[in-house]
């Protein structure tokens, strides 16, 4: 194992490695692409903050529509890259991957969607970030648009723990090898609303034999988005819709002219 702690989604880390892999069985995200598709007008423009490696923007431009993918790390947009690649030249003229962080969003074009998908706005913490956030999808919104904004459930975040060394998940990858995630620890922070999980990633060869352990760390924000989107001009629509049993969507637009 590398020394010390990575964090979720760096370069050399198993997570974005095998984000593919393990988001496939992930049965908390079911239904998430036709949830923001829903959103969407027929033929629309939508931004996608936190798009990894294209999982939910490509099934959105097979499907249509024009997407703009943001992501701050160079691996997950590397396999996105890849993945546009062996597209129809017709999806992937609707498809384009940019590095850029959601903070200081300057795209210089306006939407009729932003999602923020997979918990992305949770990763950092309510507070000035957000706000800078929230004011930048404002700034790329049309009159008319609307957010969708996935984020976790505090419930879940301060469950109870399971035993150090627990098995959480196990899978085939594509090579013959297996992954499996070990849970090493987590820790919540109600002032902040700051949760860590601790995991580690190990890869072992069909014979049970361990090949490599990457130790990472998960780090989420909870906090409500209803006074920073409000603050930035958009209005809430309704309640949050649940997603699986781990997070909910809260949806806000922007009041047309």
């Amino acid at each position: 194992m590398t020394s010390g702690i990575r964090p979720y989604y760096a370069s050399d880390g198993a997570s974005a490695i095998h984000y593919d892999l393990i988001t496939a069985q992930d049965r908390s995200l079911d239904g998430d692409i036709d949830l923001y598709a829903g959103l969407i007008p027929a033929g629309g423009s939508v931004l996608e903050l936190g798009a990894g490696t294209g999982r939910i923007a490509i099934p959105l431009a097979e499907r249509g529509f024009t997407v703009t993918g943001l992501d701050i790390a160079p691996s997950m947009l590397a396999q996105a890259e890849a993945r546009r690649g062996a597209l129809p030249d017709d999806v992937a003229a609707r498809l384009r991957f940019v590095r850029g962080d959601m903070r200081s969003l300057a795209l210089g074009q306006s939407f009729d969607a932003v999602i923020a998908t997979f918990f992305t706005l949770a990763h950092v913490q309510p507070a000035t970030a957000w706000k800078q956030v929230f004011a930048g999808i404002a700034r790329h919104l049309r009159p008319g648009g609307r957010l969708a904004a996935h984020l976790p459930l505090v419930d879940k975040m301060i469950a109870t723990p399971p035993a150090a060394g627990s098995l959480l998940f196990q899978t085939p990858t594509t090579d013959g090898d297996s992954l499996a995630l070990i849970f090493v620890e987590q820790n919540y922070a109600a002032k902040s609303g700051r949760f860590d999980l601790t995991l580690d990633y190990v890869l072992g060869t069909a014979t049970g034999d361990e090949r490599s352990r990457s130790r990472e760390r998960y780090t989420l924000f909870h906090g409500d988005p209803a006074p920073f989107a409000e603050r930035a001009g958009l209005r809430p629509m309704g309640e949050p819709l649940p997603l699986g049993t781990s997070g909910a969507v809260h949806i806000f637009e922007k009041p047309a002219v």
